[in-house]
């Protein structure tokens, strides 16, 4: 292969206006597939996936033979395999999909006490968030949060923040400045809560009109998207979630709310709302269940409950962190996926105490294995399928699935590199298992040689930040170490 006009790791969207991409692509198109394309190129333009080129020998060539008008100068190639001539270990892999992160509750990372959740929320969270109303702590926040997230691979993130609209605006602001594909949530909460922290339902209502409208027309950044935000069932009266869903259909929005979290909270919620048969009739009776629905946790669904979830095509985002954390209870993703329910991984920070997806995953993958020591092996999670959950499972979720989460033609370039060869990694292999796959070997004197796979096993178990060298949303680099 050609390496002449090869531009490495350097990535400038004023330079040019074609990249193509070159090296291995893992991605999980299928539950339980891992799709590996080794030595393959990708073509994109205005940050769109033009097209893929398995056994690539020349990359600009490649888009020669794609658009026969460019020429080699209007082509930029990225080739991450530098001295790694077998592509082993590094690698392209989809953004992770973050679809429950509490953004304004970032400062209380690692902090539970001997909470569970309701004692949680009055002595951490309200506080906290409360003070998100002081511009200069938001900012100061937003900018961590947002930093921190995208140097885990994450590039798509739906945010909780708070139920002050000013910093909701903030946020978006600066999503939009660093580049990465979010949906804004101003929290709307007119009952049930502490008095210095809580809305009429009027204010919560109009504010929430506001800042999508501000979203939509004001900022006008197709990666910034607004989502109506009832925090949960608890803290909204029945007028406004019937105003909000009524919102939710006329502009076709998204939502997110949490459901069934905590055995406590589901009992508090049966009291509050009497006519419903259940916590999920709540948000049924009161019009917010929709295909672009995101309801966290849903630890303790019933069966009746998990069919209306599926009926009305909603996305469920497992937080195993934080319901470890919180000791909520153990989600039966497996049983979700079973009856065709949409999920995908959350890290719920602040109650998760990690803002990496490679870590929710990780812990997705525990909580099976215990929920398997009670019932049974088929209720496990293979890597694979983890890995569909942070970002297919993501996307489906966020009903994101036709741009985001594989590499396919036509979809968004939302992409890390990995390398797990950099320096300081928790990713340990050796030289003499990553020889020339081909050469004959004697298993009684040699250790085995480690495949692929194997190589993206370590990375899912092991890997962390330090193995993300560069993130890319839409085609644009915004984070490179």
């Amino acid at each position: 292969m050609t390496k002449s006009n090869f531009i490495l790791n350097k990535v400038s969207d004023e330079q040019t206006n074609f990249l193509v991409f070159f090296g291995t692509f893992v991605d999980t198109p299928k539950l339980g597939e891992l799709r590996i394309r080794e030595r393959t190129s990708i073509g994109v333009l205005d940050g769109i996936i033009k097209f893929v080129k398995r056994d690539s020998s020349d990359p600009v060539m490649d888009c020669l033979d794609y658009d026969a008008s460019l020429s080699p100068d209007d082509i930029l190639v990225v080739d991450i395999t530098g001295e790694d001539e077998s592509c082993l270990t590094s690698f392209y892999f989809p953004g992770f999909i973050d679809t429950h992160n509490h953004i304004s509750q970032y400062p209380n990372v690692g902090i539970f006490g001997n909470s569970t959740l309701l004692d949680w929320l009055e002595k951490y969270t309200f506080p906290m968030e409360a003070a998100l109303a002081n511009q200069d702590i938001a900012s100061e926040v937003y900018n961590k949060v947002i930093g921190r997230t995208l140097s885990h691979g994450t590039t798509t993130v739906a945010y909780y923040n708070t139920i002050d609209a000013k910093s909701a605006k903030l946020l978006a602001q600066i999503s939009s400045v660093l580049g990465q594909r979010v949906l804004v949530g101003k929290v709307c909460m007119d009952a049930n809560a502490p008095e210095y922290y809580i809305e009429d339902t009027k204010t919560s209502y109009e504010s929430t009109v506001k800042i999508i409208k501000y979203i939509k027309e004001t900022l006008g950044n197709p990666l910034v998207n607004p989502i109506v935000t009832p925090r949960f069932a608890p803290s909204c009266s029945r007028e406004l979630m019937q105003k909000l869903s009524k919102l939710v259909k006329d502009e076709d929005l998204h939502v997110q709310t949490h459901l069934s979290e905590n055995k406590k909270e589901i009992q508090w919620v049966q009291k509050l709302f009497p006519e419903c048969t259940n916590y999920t009739d709540v948000y049924d009776k009161y019009g917010l269940l929709t295909e672009k629905t995101v309801l966290a946790h849903c630890v303790h669904l019933t069966d009746a409950e998990a069919n209306v979830v599926r009926q009305r095509r909603c996305g469920i985002s497992h937080c195993p962190i934080s319901n470890s954390s919180l000791t909520s209870g153990e989600c039966r993703v497996r049983w979700l996926l079973d009856q065709g329910i949409k999920v995908g991984l959350g890290t719920d920070v602040s109650a998760g105490h990690s803002c990496s997806i490679l870590a929710t995953g990780r812990q997705a993958f525990a909580v099976s294995r215990h929920l398997a020591m009670k019932k049974s092996d088929n209720v496990k999670l293979s890597v694979s399928e983890c890995l569909y959950l942070a970002t297919m499972g993501g996307a489906q979720v966020l009903n994101m699935e036709d741009t985001l989460g594989t590499f396919e033609v036509g979809k968004q370039f939302d992409v890390q590199a990995i390398d797990t060869c950099t320096p300081g990694s928790n990713v340990d292999t050796f030289h003499w298992q990553l020889q020339n796959q081909e050469q004959n070997q004697d298993f009684y004197k040699n250790p085995p040689l480690i495949t692929k796979e194997d190589i993206i096993a370590k990375w899912f178990f092991n890997g962390d930040d330090r193995n993300t060298t560069k993130v890319w949303v839409a085609g644009r680099v915004v984070h490179q170490t």
